[in-house]
């Protein structure tokens, strides 16, 4: 198969935006760059059929949050450890309120945290994320709603056991 400049012009473009959305989605780099190449091959194979429309960019970010569920269905309740990183760390440390904040989100069920990823990062509505992962409207709003009383009672169980500095 001849590689399509178009293509490869769009992925190198939007290969960091995608990685980035990937790791909020899923909370871990290594499993955000793996939907981030899982959903950039499947849209390669559908390139001559997607690129014909307005937004590809948003047919890869719907195939990365439909396999992010459909990993969580493999795996259930798998859970991995994450090695340190080998290299130096570059980015500042978030504070410990916000790692508790990742931390809370992480612990989230997939589809609750899918849900407050589609609305709160990439801004969609109920109905957008509805047809998303393909849940009806109001599963879209039980999962936000019980999302974010879990992440209430978590961020505000730490904003109470912080000592004084």
């Amino acid at each position: 198969m001849d590689p399509d400049p178009d293509f490869a012009a769009f992925a190198a473009e939007r290969a960091d935006a995608l990685l980035r959305y990937g790791y909020v989605l899923s909370g871990d780099p290594h499993d955000a760059a793996d939907l981030t190449q899982e959903a950039l091959a499947r849209l390669h194979r559908a390139w001559p059929r997607v690129r014909r429309k307005d937004d590809p960019e948003a047919y890869v970010r719907v195939v990365m949050a439909r396999l992010h569920i459909s990993v969580w269905r493999r795996r259930r309740r798998e859970s991995l450890a994450v090695d340190p990183p080998d290299g130096a760390w570059e980015d500042a440390r978030p504070s410990d309120r916000e790692q508790g904040l990742w931390r809370a989100l992480a612990d989230l069920p997939r589809k609750q945290r899918a849900v407050l990823v589609l609305r709160y990062y990439e801004d969609l509505t109920d109905a957008e994320i509805a047809r998303v992962l393909g849940i009806a409207r109001g599963t879209v709003r039980s999962h936000a709603s019980h999302g974010l009383a879990r992440l209430r009672t978590v961020i505000g169980d730490t904003a109470t056991d912080r000592s004084p500095r």
